[in-house]
C-alpha cells in the first residue's frame, strides 16, 4: 500500500532527521511512500488546501506563529482519518492530544525503534479506515466507513449508528460488535463507543470530542479507561 506522509517541523536538522528515518522505515517495511516536508504550520495548511489526502502527519508542536496543536485542531474540523503523530521536546502538551485524537507523542530526540513502531501503528490504522459496514437502513443498502462511526446504541430490536449521518438498523448490538475492531468498546448492554472519539471519561458519562455525552452504567468507568490505555 502507498502512504502519503507529511513532516512539519521548523528545524531544518530535525526535519531532515525525521525524513531519513521515515524513508528507512518504508524501505524496511516494504511500503511505498510519498513524503512532503514543511517548515511551518502555515506552509503546510497552504499546501493542504490543494492536497488534503495525507495519510500520516509527523508534526512538531513548538513552531512559530501557529503551533502544532492549533494546526491539528484546524485539520480535525474536516479530517478525522489523518494519523497525527506529535513530535515535541516537552511533555506538557500531552493532555491536549486528546482533543485532536493524536496517535502518539514522540519525545525529541526521536528514537528510531520508537518511530518505526508508531509508524507501523499509523499504517495499520490507515488500512483499517478503509473498512466499510454494509447495512440495510430505511429500505436501502448503505455503506458506512467504520472510522466515521462515533457510537451506536440500541432501542428494542433496532440499533442506531451515529456517524456523519444516523442510520437505524434492525440488528442486535452483539451482531454489530462482531463487525467492529479494537477501536470500539461495549460500555454496558446498550452502547458501543469508538474509543478514538472520546474526549474524556467521568464516573457517570463518556464525553465525545463532538460534545455528545453518553451515560455510563454503574461500574463501567474502569473498563472504558482500561480499553483506552490498551488501544493506545
Amino acid at each position: 500500500m502507498k502512504y502519503k506522509i507529511a513532516i512539519c517541523d521548523d528545524s531544518n536538522a530535525d526535519r531532515q532527521y525525521i525524513l531519513n528515518m521515515v524513508d528507512c522505515w518504508a524501505l524496511t517495511a516494504g511500503h511505498v511512500v510519498h513524503i512532503d516536508t514543511f517548515i511551518s504550520a502555515e506552509n503546510f495548511l497552504f499546501h493542504y488546501a490543494e492536497e488534503s489526502d495525507y495519510d500520516i502527519l509527523l508534526l512538531d508542536i513548538e513552531m512559530g506563529a501557529m503551533d502544532g496543536v492549533t494546526m491539528a485542531k484546524h485539520l480535525r474540523q474536516n479530517n478525522d482519518t489523518i494519523q497525527i503523530i506529535f513530535i515535541t521536546g516537552y511533555s506538557d502538551y500531552i493532555a491536549e492530544g486528546y482533543e485532536v485524537a493524536a496517535l502518539h507523542y514522540l519525545m525529541k530526540p526521536v528514537k528510531k525503534e520508537k518511530l518505526f513502531s508508531v509508524l507501523d501503528r499509523a499504517a495499520d490504522k490507515v488500512q483499517k479506515n478503509e473498512t466499510v459496514l454494509n447495512l440495510e437502513s430505511g429500505g436501502e443498502m448503505v455503506r458506512v466507513p467504520i472510522h466515521q462511526l462515533r457510537y451506536a446504541d440500541v432501542m428494542g430490536n433496532y440499533v442506531t449508528l451515529h456517524a456523519k449521518e444516523e442510520y437505524i438498523v434492525k440488528m442486535t448490538l452483539g451482531e454489530l460488535e462482531k463487525q467492529l475492531d479494537e477501536r470500539f468498546y461495549r460500555a454496558g448492554r446498550s452502547v458501543i463507543v469508538n474509543l478514538t472519539a472520546i474526549a474524556r471519561v467521568t464516573k457517570t458519562e463518556i464525553k465525545l470530542s463532538d460534545g455528545t455525552a453518553i451515560p455510563l452504567p454503574r461500574g463501567a468507568y474502569e473498563g472504558v479507561n482500561r480499553a483506552i490505555i490498551n488501544m493506545g
